[in-house]
């Protein structure tokens, strides 16, 4: 069935000047080449004509998309066994017919008539036209295709080679996996939500338990427990509310996590406040919470720290700024009232989480402290980020 081809193939495949073969629609079948002395001689140029024709007619016919060869009246001149396949039609049925015709008249489909009637004429040539269309032998299917004029030599009439790739499983999947992260997102915004009201409980009991406690230790631990526990809770809900598409614009973001942090650790008798500068950028939401939770760690030590008994001008400042993939993130104060980084003192857990958050980030921790305050940057180089 595959191997009957029209004459055109071959035309449109290997003619070329001096190559004259006739238009019509009459099928070839497998031949072989006179090479035998019993029969009858042959020009040399016809020889090598049938030769190319045979080559033609069996890239064709191993051809794994589905592939049409059109004349310029939109009639089939040769069909791939793919295509016969995939839309369960029979060679002999369909060659010589109008496109429109095939299948007694399902591929008389809108969307094909204003490609090859209109698109492809003005064009020469399209390529991953979608289409859907509900055949009655196989349902509905979703296609891309692919068309394009080929001129021969000599002014001959051009052919059409139209391939139909069925993209219906493939956009199956799409549709299934779409409905699978939507799901996901419902998901983690009813975790992002419960997560949030757990963490304010656990902070105000917390704060119960440690206005009641006796040793101004174990109240100094309880309080920073809460503080913790108030600048992930600000986090999640920050970074929650400015995810919807999974990218976070950074400069936004940290602004409301700080107005947050400002909110729940500075009191109303404090001069402290905190800003946020910079070009900023964008980043995706695993990124976003790290630098969140770097930036609440380094705040609370300055609002803990830095300031002791300033009474006015207290101030930190947080900078992010990114050139392409080189970014700084910069949280700086000027009290007095650290003698020594933070960052690097003791070896505390604001150390480690710092480092380890930096870390995840491919980045870099840099302090500077003197008389004027201290500045910890977060500093991500791409030659790093090519290395890692």
């Amino acid at each position: 069935m595959g191997r009957k081809l029209g004459r055109s193939v071959a035309e449109t495949l290997v003619g070329g000047a001096g190559t004259h073969w006739e238009l019509d629609m009459i099928p070839q079948t497998r031949t072989t080449l006179a090479t035998t002395k019993d029969s009858p001689w042959q020009p040399d140029h016809i020889v090598a004509a049938d030769a190319a024709r045979r080559v033609a007619q069996g890239i064709v016919d191993t051809i794994r998309e589905p592939l049409l060869v059109l004349d310029r009246d939109l009639r089939v001149v040769a069909a791939s066994r793919a295509f016969c396949t995939t839309f369960m039609l029979d060679i002999d049925d369909i060659l010589g017919k109008p496109l429109y015709e095939l299948g007694d008249g399902e591929w008389n489909i809108p969307q094909l008539r204003l490609l090859l009637g209109q698109i492809l004429p003005e064009q020469g040539a399209m390529e991953n036209y979608e289409v859907q269309h509900d055949f009655l032998s196989i349902g509905r299917r979703t296609m891309l295709l692919n068309a394009r004029e080929v001129f021969c030599e000599g002014g001959s009439p051009a052919n059409i080679f139209l391939s139909i790739e069925d993209v219906t499983g493939k956009r199956g999947l799409e549709r299934e996996n779409a409905a699978l992260l939507l799901l996901k997102d419902t998901l983690l915004d009813e975790i992002y939500h419960r997560v949030g009201n757990s963490l304010q409980i656990i902070a105000s009991i917390i704060s119960m338990k440690a206005r009641k406690v006796s040793s101004e230790e174990a109240r100094r631990h309880l309080e920073d427990t809460r503080d913790r526990v108030i600048s992930i809770a600000a986090v999640q809900k920050y970074l929650h509310a400015s995810t919807v598409s999974g990218v976070v614009a950074l400069i936004p973001y940290l602004s409301k996590l700080c107005a947050a942090i400002s909110r729940s650790m500075i009191d109303d008798d404090q001069a402290i406040s905190i800003e946020v500068r910079g070009k900023g950028g964008n980043a995706d939401r695993r990124k976003a919470e790290g630098l969140g939770l770097i930036v609440a760690e380094l705040a609370i030590n300055s609002l803990k720290h830095a300031f002791g008994g300033v009474t006015t001008g207290g101030l930190i400042v947080v900078t992010f700024d990114a050139v392409e993939t080189e970014w700084t993130l910069s949280v700086s104060d000027n009290g007095k009232g650290k003698q020594k980084p933070v960052i690097v003192a003791d070896g505390g857990l604001g150390t480690g989480i710092v480092l380890a958050l930096a870390s995840q980030l491919n980045a870099l921790v840099e302090t500077e402290s003197g008389p004027e305050g201290t500045t910890v940057s977060i500093v991500h180089h791409a030659v790093k980020a090519v290395l890692d």
